[in-house]
């Protein structure tokens, strides 16, 4: 099947499924790249943990912070469906600012994550991604703001009212009446922003390489594998990745090495037009499309 043909066909399965799809997949080694709408900005959700992880291991990098500094943190307890870790504890905590960074980047804890966006605020995330050379992902607000979604407002047999919302709410130019949703206040980034933070992170770069290592040994552990996990792992590959989660949206960006050595850079960002939480077959589709460019580019 030709480029062209390939990209039809998947943009109508998106289409068909009920998905508005972004995604790009790069060759690390060659720099190739293969994508469907891949610099539309969309808001990073949870995908955001991982520039503060880079932050806070810069930081620690030069001394500013220290990862063994313990952290008294308050307990999340929050109730709705969907946080874990810290987020739903009950009773305070102390725990070290490198156990929060695992916390935060493996199991997705926005309240570990806010613990360490107490110690690097968004406003010092943003400038050391800058410093860095990455200057295509916005970062806004911390994961408290985040989490203050319409979800939370309704009973649980109401929840598809808040994506109806999500879904319908939203302007042509990005805005949204649903402040985490609106690309001009929220933390944002488009799959090609995303891919570029993995180059930098799995390839030389302005990077120190012992803080690619320990962000890249992060992604290797996250445990949240039921997005594009199931069709990137297998005896012959590594998948390292980070989720995102936000109302209608559903983001996941990782890379996924090869025993030959090949290795691609995956950015699957997507915004769902079906109003309902629970929705498999939309985390399927968007890992068999984000397959299939890759197997494309692969082929090459």
């Amino acid at each position: 099947m030709s480029t062209e043909a390939l990209l039809h066909d998947l943009r109508g399965q998106l289409r068909d499924g009920g998905l508005h799809g972004c995604l790009l997949v790069r060759d690390l080694h060659t720099g190739e790249e293969l994508g469907i709408e891949p610099d539309t900005q969309l808001p990073s959700a949870s995908l955001v943990k991982v520039p503060l992880a880079l932050a806070t291991l810069e930081r620690v990098r030069r001394g500013e912070l220290d990862g063994a500094t313990p952290l008294d943190v308050r307990p999340g307890r929050i109730t709705t469906p969907g946080p874990i870790g810290l987020s739903r504890f009950r009773h305070p905590a102390r725990i070290s600012v490198d156990d929060l960074l695992y916390l935060s980047t493996c199991l997705s804890d926005s309240h570990a994550a806010d613990a360490l966006f107490g110690l690097t605020p968004p406003a010092r995330v943003a400038e050391i991604l800058h410093e860095l050379g990455l200057r295509d992902i916005t970062v806004r607000h911390t994961m408290y703001e985040l989490m203050d979604t319409p979800v939370e407002r309704f009973d649980a047999a109401d929840v598809h009212l808040a994506h109806a919302l999500a879904i319908d709410a939203g302007t042509s130019g990005r805005g949204h009446r649903v402040p985490q949703l609106d690309t001009t206040r929220a933390n944002t980034g488009s799959a090609r922003a995303w891919a570029e933070l993995l180059r930098a992170l799995w390839t030389p770069s302005k990077i120190h390489p012992e803080v690619a290592e320990r962000v890249r040994d992060l992604m290797a552990h996250n445990v949240l594998r039921h997005r594009l996990a199931p069709d990137f792992s297998s005896d012959a590959t590594t998948w390292s990745s980070k989720t995102g989660t936000l109302l209608n949206l559903r983001h996941e960006i990782g890379v996924v090495e090869h025993s030959d050595g090949q290795a691609f850079a995956v950015a699957a960002l997507t915004e769902s037009l079906v109003p309902a939480g629970s929705q498999p077959g939309a985390e399927a589709l968007m890992a068999q499309v984000a397959r299939r460019l890759r197997d494309h580019l692969r082929q090459l």
